[in-house]
C-alpha cells in the first residue's frame, strides 16, 4: 500500500506584523499602563512574542471615566445610523486585515491557522457587520418602543477565542449605544489591542472603546467598578460565581457565559460517517478549548463498537503540530497551566478505571501539546465525565433508550450546548425539547451565526449573546 504525507505548508509569521511592545488603549490613545508588564508567549514554542503593558487600578478608573464621558457626550446621544457607520467601518477593516489577524491569533493562542483564518476572524467580522445593521433598527427589535442604551459596559473575555470574543462583546454594546471597557485574557491580549487600533483608525470617538490588559487583578478591578452599568463575562464557572456574588444587590446588570460539559448523542439510525466528523469537530476543534465542546459522547449500545472503530480511525488521521502549518488539525495548548490541568484530569480518568485510548500521532519536541485522547468505559460519577477538561479529551458513555440518553445528557451541573445525531426528525425534536441546554445542534456541531442567540443554563451561566434576543442585555426600557 502506498503511503503519503502532507508536505509542510507554513503560513508566514511575519504577516502578523508583530510589535515588540503593546500598551493599554484608554480614551482613544495607547498609553503606558501602571501595572507590571507581562510577556505573552507563543504556546507552540514557549518563546516570548511581545511585552504587554498592563493596567493598574488607576488605569481602570480612567478607562471607566473615559467611557462614561463618551457615553454621555458623544456615543449615547449619537443616532443609530451614525453609530452603524463606525461599526461597518471597523468590520470592513477586520475583513481586510483578516490574514494578519489570523496569523497573530494563532501565534498568541496556539490554535491552527486554518481555524483562525476560516472561523475566528470571519465570524468576528460577521458579528460586527450584523450588529451594525441593528444600530438604527433597535425600536423594531421587539424590545419596547423606545429602547435606550444601558450605559457603560465592562467586559472580561477568555483566551480560547480572543478576537471573536472581543467582537462578540463590543459589537452589540456599541450598536446599542453603550460604551465599553474590555479586559482581554492575560495570555492572549494581542488581537484585542490590534482591534482597538483598527477602531481608532476608523475614527471611533475617544472613550467609546477601551482595552485594559492584565491578569485577574485587573479583571477584579473592572467588574467591581461602581462606574459600570453592566458586566458581561465569558470564562470559567468559578470566576463567574464570584462575579455574581460581588454584583448581587448593586443593581448593575450581569450576563455570564461560563463552562460546559456538552453531550453529543449518537442514535443507532444516525449517518455514522457524518456523525464521526461531527464528534471529531465537536471535541478537537481548537484543541477542545471550547466551552460548548462536545466532550461527552453518548452512543447507543447497538452501534457503540462499530462507531468506536470509525472514530478511532478518523482520529488517527488528525495532524498535531505547528499551528501555523495549514495542514495542522490540532494545535498547541494555550498555556502551561492549562496543559497541567488536562494532564491532571486524564490521570484521574486512569485512576478511576476508564480506558484511555490515545492517538499515535507524533507530538512536536517543544511547545505545549497534548494528543487527541478518548476515554471509554466511563461512568457518570468519574471526573472525566463531570468536570470540564477544556482540552482534546473525549469521554464515551453508552445508552439503550432515548430516555436514558436524555437522562445521562442532563446529568451535569452545566447546560450550555448539546448535539443530536439521527435521521429521524421527530426523534431529534423529541430529544432537543428535553435537553437542558441553551444551544442544541442536530446533525451538526459548533455552528455559530451572529443572528442566532447563544448562552446556557445552570452553571453555564445566564443571558444570551447574538441575535435579536442578545440585544436585550445591552438595552434599557
Amino acid at each position: 500500500m502506498t503511503t503519503w504525507t502532507y508536505a509542510p505548508a507554513p503560513e508566514s509569521a511575519a504577516l502578523a506584523n508583530l510589535q515588540p511592545t503593546y500598551r493599554p488603549f484608554i480614551d482613544g490613545k495607547f498609553v503606558d499602563g501602571g501595572g507590571e508588564p507581562l510577556k505573552t508567549l507563543n504556546p507552540a514554542t514557549e518563546e516570548v512574542l511581545a511585552e504587554v503593558g498592563t493596567a493598574s487600578a488607576d488605569d481602570v478608573d480612567r478607562a471607566v471615566a473615559a467611557a462614561r464621558h463618551a457615553y454621555e457626550t458623544t456615543w449615547g446621544p449619537m443616532s443609530g445610523a451614525e453609530r452603524a457607520k463606525y461599526l461597518y467601518r471597523i468590520a470592513r477593516v477586520v475583513a481586510e486585515r483578516s490574514r494578519e489577524l489570523a496569523v497573530l491569533e494563532t501565534l498568541d493562542n496556539g490554535k491552527p491557522i486554518r481555524e483562525s483564518r476560516d472561523v475566528d476572524v470571519p465570524t468576528a467580522a460577521a458579528h460586527l457587520f450584523h450588529h451594525a445593521g441593528w444600530a438604527d433598527k433597535l425600536e423594531y427589535a421587539g424590545l419596547g418602543p423606545a429602547p435606550r442604551p444601558v450605559g457603560v459596559v465592562g467586559s472580561v473575555i477568555p483566551w480560547n477565542f480572543p478576537l471573536l470574543m472581543a467582537a462578540w462583546k463590543i459589537a452589540p454594546a456599541l450598536a446599542c449605544g453603550n460604551t465599553i471597557v474590555l479586559k482581554p485574557a492575560e495570555t492572549t491580549p494581542l488581537t484585542a489591542l490590534v482591534l482597538a487600533e483598527i477602531a481608532a483608525d476608523a475614527g471611533l470617538p475617544d472613550g467609546v472603546l477601551n482595552v485594559v490588559p492584565g491578569a485577574g487583578d485587573v479583571g477584579q478591578a473592572l467588574v467591581g467598578h461602581q462606574g459600570l452599568d453592566k458586566v458581561a463575562f465569558t470564562g470559567s464557572t468559578d470566576v463567574g460565581k464570584e462575579i455574581q456574588r460581588r454584583l448581587a444587590g448593586t443593581g448593575r446588570r450581569l450576563t455570564l457565559e461560563l463552562g460546559g460539559k456538552a453531550a453529543n448523542i449518537v442514535y443507532d439510525d444516525a449517518p455514522l460517517d457524518q456523525a464521526v466528523e461531527g464528534v471529531v469537530d465537536g471535541i478537537f476543534f481548537n484543541q477542545g478549548h471550547v466551552c460548548c465542546a462536545g466532550s461527552r459522547l453518548l452512543i447507543q449500545e447497538s452501534i457503540a463498537e462499530e462507531f468506536a472503530e470509525l472514530l478511532h480511525a478518523r482520529i488517527e488521521t488528525l495532524r498535531v503540530g505547528d499551528p501555523l502549518d495549514k495542514n495542522t488539525d490540532v494545535g498547541a495548548i494555550n498555556s502551561r497551566a492549562q496543559l497541567d490541568r488536562i494532564v491532571e484530569l486524564t490521570a484521574a480518568g486512569d485512576a478511576e478505571g476508564a480506558l484511555r485510548w490515545t492517538s499515535s500521532c507524533p507530538l512536536p519536541e517543544r511547545g505545549l501539546f497534548f494528543p487527541p485522547t478518548v476515554f471509554s468505559g466511563v461512568e457518570q460519577t468519574m471526573r472525566v465525565a463531570r468536570e470540564e477538561i477544556f482540552g482534546p479529551v473525549l469521554s464515551v458513555l453508552t445508552f439503550r433508550t432515548p430516555e436514558e440518553a436524555v437522562a445521562k445528557a442532563n446529568n451535569t451541573p452545566y447546560g450550555l450546548s448539546a448535539g443530536i445525531w439521527t435521521e429521524k426528525g421527530s426523534k431529534a425534536l423529541w430529544t432537543s425539547q428535553r435537553l437542558r441546554a441553551g444551544v442544541v445542534w442536530t446533525n451538526t456541531f459548533n455552528r455559530f451565526d451572529p443572528a442566532s442567540p447563544f448562552g446556557g443554563y445552570r452553571e453555564s451561566g445566564f443571558g444570551r449573546e447574538g441575535g435579536r434576543v442578545g440585544l436585550e442585555a445591552y438595552l434599557a426600557r
